[in-house]
């Protein structure tokens, strides 16, 4: 089968449709959003493969002959290069040099001394969202639970005032599901509340990321640019809260549907942290990455990709690959990872690697063993609500009863 992200059995049967591309062959041609032809690469090892390998770049900039899908998304959606900037020219899709000094300028926020620090605050965060919802009500878990956490969390460590948070949501909301009536407006509205926040900062310095953004560049104006640092505080942001939140809401749904798994983590409560990874595994909401190109030929399972080439590896086809994991298919919360850094692909790999990975485990870990604990007879109201967005698996309700 040619593989179309477009395709809506895409959206409604992801593990299985790619599944079946995965079984047909190790590298298979397919279109990319556009219509443009790409490689899909769906093998655990050709993934890493890709994803490691500095021949395969984020951006198209200087490849003869490769076609750049950020212009043609960002025609779509009716924005120019310019204005289109923040979104798409951000830490993510950068490479080389750029691509670490805008990762050394954030990661001090994300150390793992800095995250086991933040637990106290997760677990705080967490409780008194508990503490809000009644018992014996049915109640979205996405809006009440989900999408609160992790925007709290990266909003405080970022520095966006409480005040803004509601718009942040709405504005992540909207760029996640790529509406293109609502994109632009979204876009203008972050811009100008990060320009704001670097104002307040520079007049008034706190311990947040934003500061030491401003005090980076007022130190040495070299290291970042004023449009850099508008980009990627917008890219933490997002990217910070939105997929997490879909990842909380995936993973709620996947333990009651297998109550067996969620039944030994009772027994075993100390199972968390490896039922997280299992989770992440199984549950993100992102099917593919970033497109890649290829920078130069390069063979890769028997298939030649010639310069200027897409490449799309996609991550949930790796994840589910029976050649990596024995019984791929199915939740195994006590599963043990194969390979350092989880095992799995969920957060990415080389790179380009989650930068917050170690806060969304920690997340998931407080919330979910939190919520099953204080509320052991949660259960599903009707059916989850899903929502539409080309490579991601979104929830958009989450009905429960909270008893």
């Amino acid at each position: 089968m040619q593989p179309d992200l477009l395709d809506p059995t895409v959206a409604t049967d992801p593990m299985g449709v790619w599944g079946r591309v995965r079984e047909e062959g190790p590298v298979v041609k397919g279109r990319a959003m556009d219509g443009s032809p790409a490689w899909y690469v769906t093998r655990a090892e050709d993934v890493r493969f890709v994803l490691g390998d500095p021949r395969f770049v984020t951006s198209p900039d200087g490849i003869l002959g490769a076609v750049d899908l950020r212009k043609a998304l960002l025609e779509s959606l009716g924005m120019s290069t310019e204005e289109g900037g923040p979104l798409t020219d951000s830490v993510f899709d950068r490479g080389g040099a750029d691509h670490t000094r805008l990762r050394k300028l954030v990661s001090r926020a994300f150390t793992m001394r800095r995250v086991t620090d933040l637990r106290p605050r997760v677990q705080e965060i967490t409780d008194r969202l508990l503490d809000a919802v009644d018992r014996g009500e049915t109640v979205d878990l996405v809006d009440e639970l989900a999408y609160p956490l992790p925007i709290t969390v990266i909003c405080e460590l970022v520095g966006v005032p409480e005040a803004d948070r509601p718009d942040w949501r709405r504005w992540s909301a909207v760029l996640c599901k790529m509406d293109p009536e609502r994109v632009p407006d979204a876009r203008q509205g972050m811009v100008e509340n990060v320009r704001a926040l670097i104002r307040a900062r520079q007049a008034e310095p706190t311990g947040d990321l934003v500061t030491g953004l401003v005090q980076a560049q007022e130190e040495d104006g070299d290291r970042l640019a004023d449009e850099e640092m508008v980009s990627l505080v917008l890219a933490l942001v997002a990217a910070g809260h939105e997929t997490t939140a879909h990842l909380i809401a995936n993973s709620v749904i996947a333990l009651l549907e297998h109550p067996d798994q969620l039944d030994r983590l009772r027994r075993e409560p100390e199972g968390w942290p490896v039922a997280v990874n299992e989770l992440m595994r199984m549950c993100s909401p992102v099917q593919i990455t970033r497109m890649r190109y290829a920078t130069e030929h390069v063979e890769l399972a028997g298939v030649t990709i010639r310069a200027g080439e897409m490449v799309q590896p996609v991550l949930l086809a790796a994840n589910t690959d029976p050649r990596e994991y024995s019984n791929a298919d199915n939740l195994d919360v006590a599963r043990r990872a194969a390979h350092r850094g989880g095992g799995h692909v969920g957060f990415g790999h080389g790179i380009h690697h989650c930068l917050g990975s170690a806060l969304v485990r920690q997340e998931m870990e407080i919330l979910l063993s939190t919520l099953f604990t204080r509320f052991p007879d949660l259960a599903l109201v009707g059916d989850p609500v899903r929502t539409s967005s080309p490579g991601m698996r979104l929830v958009g309700e989450l009905p429960v009863r909270i008893r």
